[in-house]
């Protein structure tokens, strides 16, 4: 193994450049060519490749640093038998070749700004064009720095436009950079050559242009400029060793590259709200598209509000966070909801703040999920079981005979047995994204338990096949289970609806969360003795309040309706379950 030092190459008089941004950091493996810190000048950004591969043993430099060429980057670890001297040679002469003519660009640039200006104000002097007649142009793709295709992102211009000398026609862009082709003459687009989306490269046609006959400059010669116009409006030529550069949007007179409105709008469909000072080098920009990010509403945190990449990650895990909050284990947000503000209690009194449990979370969890996706309805209704408890009270020896608790439980979910197979819709769950509407053909009943730990739904198999004793032990052995922490997943699923008691606590009523991907569930309240008039005259009787909260997706009032009028039937007179 060797130790290679890695230094400022010649950045073309770009002298006491500051550093903006520090690409890797000690350990990171490094790739030849791969970027290690981004330098700026008053004109520009660049970025500099590494001139070897290995590892980062040591940064010589910090954010802030004011550099100039010779000064010493890092220390990278590089393979045995390779000269420090050879790694340096290639890759660094491209990058000073490279910095060269961006320093020829920089320290021309205000020069040909002002040529630029006179000639749009002589464009717009009447004659200026020189001649009366017109002749065709075909502008094509300049010598942009690579041999190879680059993406042509957008089209600054249509047909029929009329557009002055310099004005960008497209927007290119490759690895590393963007960059503008402006129109070579003033002139009037007549016909458009490429599409948004091309792969294009030197020579490529992309523009027709009718141009004043006093137009002489020809294409060829506008072409050699494009990369000496203003630095804040073209990339320059930069091959795949080059240091690369980027406009400065913040610096005084600079305009901004279509390029950013491009990567933010275009991609995202709504453009930033802060477009027009997008700031960022090409690996964040080609990072953004790949996560179809709007840079537009990406805040940056380097030196003259820079976007650095982690700014970009940082905005990309809010993101995700805000998008799947609604499924987090708090069940606090979702569907785009904004949350509830935290708030410090303590400052208003003592408080005993104490972890939820993991049960407690999972069905916040399943609440919010279900309420936030299912539309739901409830419908409420009262079943009279005056005579289901009288025959209850009949049954209580035979019970003891058994060592069994006949409780209300067993009877209201045998009812519902029958009451879902007459009205399977009850039952069916949705699928395929709701293109699908699945009928269970087995009657699975889940029965919530309250537990020191949080709520459980373990579901009772085959309902509709058991007796009532069979039912009556076995909801007794699941809450049992449920209490003791007992119950396995399988005890949890397989459930088509689901009953919610809250027994003897109390309560006229209450609006029960379906228990999705079922499409239903009963709420069942405390029973009590009402006056009901039988048509003579009022006589006592044990009502049982109900309540079906349903999907509406799937169930509609109807449907509901007869469910709930058959179930409290069934409940009136036991017997009929065995019709």
């Amino acid at each position: 193994m060797a130790n290679t030092t890695i230094y400022v190459p010649d950045i073309g008089g770009a002298e006491g450049a500051e550093v903006v941004e520090l690409l890797v950091a000690v350990g990171d493996t490094i790739e030849l060519e791969q970027s290690l810190i981004v330098l700026e000048s008053d004109k520009a950004s660049m970025e500099i490749p590494a001139t070897c591969a290995g590892t980062v043993l040591e940064i010589r430099t910090a954010v802030g640093d004011q550099l100039s060429e010779g000064d010493a980057i890092v220390v990278v670890e590089t393979a045995a038998g390779v000269d420090e001297s050879e790694q340096g040679s290639a890759p660094a002469s491209a990058v000073a070749a490279a910095a060269s003519e961006l320093a020829e660009a920089s320290s021309s640039a205000p020069a040909e700004q002002d040529q630029a200006s006179a000639a749009h104000q002589s464009a717009e002097l009447p004659g200026a064009s020189g001649g009366a007649g017109s002749h065709a142009m075909t502008v094509t793709i300049p010598d942009i720095g690579t041999d190879g295709d680059v993406d042509l992102i957008e089209i600054c211009v249509e047909v029929g436009q009329l557009v002055e000398e310099g004005e960008s026609l497209v927007v290119l862009e490759s690895d590393k950079a963007s960059m503008e082709v402006p129109a070579p003459a003033t002139g009037k687009v007549t016909g458009l050559l490429v599409n948004a989306g091309a792969q294009v490269r030197q020579g490529t046609a992309i523009v027709e242009l009718e141009v004043a006959g006093g137009s002489t400059k020809s294409n060829s010669e506008s072409a050699g400029q494009v990369a000496q116009t203003s630095t804040s409006d073209i990339a320059p030529k930069a091959d795949e060793n080059s240091a690369q550069v980027v406009a400065d949007p913040s610096h005084k007179g600079a305009t901004v590259s279509p390029a950013t409105q491009s990567d933010a709008a275009g991609l995202t469909g709504v453009p930033g709200p802060s477009n027009e000072s997008v700031y960022a080098g090409p690996a964040v920009r080609k990072m953004a598209r790949e996560f179809g990010v709007d840079l537009g509403r990406v805040s940056g945190s380097g030196p003259r509000g820079r976007i650095v990449k982690e700014d970009l990650h940082s905005f990309v895990k809010t993101a995700l966070a805000a998008s799947t909050a609604g499924a987090n284990e708090a069940g606090s947000i979702g569907a785009g909801i904004p949350p509830i503000p935290e708030v410090d209690f303590a400052k208003f009194g003592e408080i005993d703040p104490q972890a939820r449990t993991r049960l407690d979370k999972v069905t916040a969890s399943n609440m919010s999920r279900s309420w936030l996706n299912v539309p739901h309805v409830t419908q409420f209704d009262d079943a009279d079981i005056t005579d289901l408890e009288a025959f209850r009270a009949e049954m209580k020896a035979e019970a003891e005979r058994r060592k069994a608790k006949l409780t209300p439980m067993p009877f209201i979910v045998k009812a519902c047995a029958a009451a879902l197979n007459a009205h399977p819709k009850l039952k069916s769950s949705l699928a395929d994204g709701g293109e699908t509407l699945v009928y269970k053909q087995y009657c699975h009943i889940g029965m919530a338990v309250d537990t020191p730990s949080g709520l459980v739904v373990p579901v009772i198999r085959d309902v509709d096949q058991k007796s009532i004793w069979e039912l009556s032990e076995e909801i007794l052995a699941l809450a049992g289970m449920a209490r003791d922490k007992k119950l396995r997943p399988d005890h949890m699923q397989g459930g088509v609806f689901t009953i919610s008691s809250l027994g003897n606590i109390g309560g006229r009523g209450f609006t029960p969360i379906v228990n999705a991907p079922e499409v239903a569930i009963l709420g069942i309240s405390r029973a009590d003795i009402q006056p009901v008039w039988n048509g003579k005259e009022f006589v006592p009787r044990k009502m049982l309040p109900v309540a079906l909260s349903y999907d509406h997706r799937v169930i509609n009032g109807g449907d509901a309706g007869r469910f709930l009028t058959d179930l409290c039937g069934l409940l009136g007179d036991i017997r009929k379950i065995l019709m």
